[in-house]
């Protein structure tokens, strides 16, 4: 049976296939550390499950209507993006789906045709290359310069715009940098998107989660002209530790929010009931958590950032953004493991530190860099303490 042309073109996920590998080697016993997935190592907050228990109890387990989520959920979500991000969206501007990944997959379904092209800027989340394809368009690939902070500039966006490009994917703060753009720098991307008529979507899922004062600014807020060009994207698998619970958000003009909507509604259908009950708590519920949450992976942060650039050949930035390091492991390109193994990329030192210190990390290829890893901290402090110790004496053993 054939497969269709748009799926063989998409590549697998590398976060969830190294994530996969570690899991078997831990079901085999092997002591494994992963540091590859993006999921928070807390439980979703007790007020959040209790209002899913009493959403079942009470017999709110029907499908749900209209299929863009339940008015109670979306003014909770209006209400977020005016608190959060000065953001003025009525209910019909507003569609609630399962996850973020979805909601962008619905931003491209609803406006790409085939052939039009997304600008994605590196590194970029492994999704946003590869979904455009589902429907047809082309990814264009910008190379960063770490001089820029891995962030894309005007010029550089300006110059990868061509006649049949339709739309930009932004993430800020970044998965896999950390990187946050500043506002500064958003509007100068802003004013090359405006000029060209380019879509933005605005992936913000890790808004909350910013650090050493740095301000996370919505692209969408800096113009009435810029709003109506963006879907901003959003959810609450990071902020709240409900990855599980698949529920992402999203805000756009009503117009495109119909065409979402309408995509949505021949697919899933909507958002799982109690999943919806439980986000209206999380949104609209105490907030403590959040605050709790963001100061842990603050000191994870800067102790991972310290440890790593006391190792030879390891250059890692701080990140002001997500719950990521992404440092550059290049210097131990040449090398060789004990047992010959030659490591000239970062898959195959990923593979190394997997097999011989037992750390799962995910290589730069998968996020669009040929340098770097990315390593969460989104683990125990014990865990990441035991997981450094392991890669800085995988990386002692290297023999160059």
């Amino acid at each position: 049976m054939k497969i269709a042309d748009y799926v063989t073109r998409v590549e697998p996920s590398p976060t969830m296939a190294i994530t996969a590998k570690a899991k078997a080697m831990i079901r085999d016993g092997v002591d494994v550390i992963p540091m590859s997935a993006g999921e928070p190592d807390f439980d979703t907050p007790q007020h959040i499950k209790d209002a899913a228990i009493t959403a079942i109890q009470d017999g709110f387990t029907k499908y749900t209507s209209p299929p863009s989520g339940i008015i109670e959920l979306k003014e909770a979500i209006c209400e977020a993006f005016r608190r959060d991000n000065g953001l003025e969206y009525g209910p019909d501007e507003v569609i609630v789906n399962v996850g973020a990944k979805h909601s962008i997959f619905l931003g491209l379904a609803a406006l790409l045709d085939p052939g039009d092209e997304v600008i994605v800027p590196t590194p970029y989340w492994v999704t946003f290359t590869e979904q455009p394809k589902l429907v047809g368009a082309i990814s264009v690939v910008v190379e960063t310069r770490t001089e820029n902070g891995l962030k894309m500039t005007p010029e550089e966006f300006r110059r990868a715009i061509t006649p049949k490009t339709r739309m930009l994917i932004l993430n800020s703060p970044s998965n896999p940098s950390g990187a946050v753009y500043s506002r500064p720098e958003l509007e100068g991307l802003a004013a090359v998107a405006i000029d060209h008529g380019i879509v933005i979507i605005a992936d913000e899922i890790y808004q909350k989660l910013v650090y050493d004062g740095v301000e996370h600014v919505s692209i969408a807020s800096l113009s009435d002209e810029m709003k109506r060009q963006c879907i901003v994207v959003n959810g609450l698998s990071k902020t709240y530790a409900m990855t599980g619970w698949r529920v992402g958000f999203a805000g756009a003009s009503r117009e495109v929010i119909a065409a979402m909507d309408k995509v949505q509604s021949q697919t899933v259908s909507h958002t799982t009931s109690m999943s919806q009950k439980a986000a209206v708590a999380a949104l609209t519920g105490p907030q403590e958590s959040v605050e709790t949450m963001r100061l842990e992976y603050d000191q994870r942060r800067k102790y991972v950032v310290r440890r790593l650039n006391d190792m030879e050949g390891i250059d890692c930035p701080m990140p002001q953004g997500a719950f990521y390091v992404y440092p550059d492991v290049s210097a131990h390109f040449g090398s060789k493991s004990p047992d010959g193994l030659s490591i000239e990329s970062p898959a195959a030192l990923c593979d190394y530190l997997l097999e011989t210190g037992r750390v799962a990390c995910v290589p730069g290829e998968g996020f669009g860099t040929k340098q770097h890893l990315r390593i969460s901290y989104a683990t125990s402090m014990e865990a990441i303490e035991t997981a450094l110790d392991r890669i800085e004496e995988a990386l002692s053993g290297l023999i160059r």
